[in-house]
C-alpha cells in the first residue's frame, strides 16, 4: 500500500508540474512504463512519450476539441508537408465542415519563447497548406491569427472562432 501511495503521489507531482499551462485543466491519461511517461493521443489513438512539447499539444488538441467544439475526426496530427524537396511536420491541422484546412497549429514547449523565428516558420507552412486561421502555442501563451489573403497579410485575433460558429 506505501509503495501505491509513492507511486500515486509521485505521479500526481508529476503531472502538477506538467499542468501548468494557459488552458482550462483538461484530464489527460499518463501512463508511466520502464520509467518513461507517455500520454495518450486521443487523435493518433496511441501513446506516446511524453515531452514538454507533447504536453502542449495534447492540451491544445483537448482546447480545440473541448473549447472550440472542434470534432475529433476534423483533426490531423503531426503531419507530413513537402516544402523545396524537404520533409517538414507540422503539428496540428484541423478542417472546416467542407474538410478544408481552418486552423494549423503549431506548438512549442512551455520554455520555448514565441519569436519571430516561430512566426516564420508557421507562415512557411502555411503558404503550403493556405489555412483560415493560425495558432501559435507553447502553453503559456497563445497567438490567433486569421489570414487576408487578398492583402497578404494576417490579422491577430483574441481567440480562435467556434467549429459550429463558422457559417460553412
Amino acid at each position: 500500500i506505501n509503495l501505491l501511495k509513492s507511486f500515486m503521489l509521485k505521479n500526481y507531482m508529476h503531472f502538477c508540474r506538467m499542468n501548468r499551462l494557459n488552458f482550462p485543466f483538461f484530464k489527460l491519461p499518463i501512463k508511466n512504463n520502464e520509467n518513461k511517461k507517455f500520454i495518450f493521443d486521443f487523435i493518433r489513438k496511441k501513446w506516446v512519450t511524453l515531452t514538454p512539447e507533447e504536453w502542449v499539444r495534447q492540451n491544445t488538441i483537448s482546447y480545440l476539441i473541448e473549447s472550440k467544439k472542434y470534432p475529433k475526426s476534423r483533426l490531423k496530427v503531426e503531419g507530413e508537408i513537402t516544402l523545396n524537396s524537404i520533409k517538414k511536420r507540422y503539428d496540428i491541422i484541423a478542417f472546416d465542415k467542407k474538410y478544408e484546412i481552418d486552423v494549423l497549429v503549431e506548438c512549442k514547449s512551455p520554455t520555448s519563447k514565441i519569436s519571430k523565428k516561430v512566426f516564420d516558420q508557421i507562415a512557411l507552412y502555411n503558404l503550403k497548406i493556405s489555412s483560415k486561421y493560425l495558432m501559435i502555442t507553447n502553453g503559456i501563451k497563445h497567438y490567433f491569427c486569421q489570414m487576408d489573403y487578398k492583402k497578404k497579410l494576417y490579422i491577430f485575433l483574441d481567440d480562435l472562432p467556434n467549429y459550429n460558429s463558422k457559417l460553412k
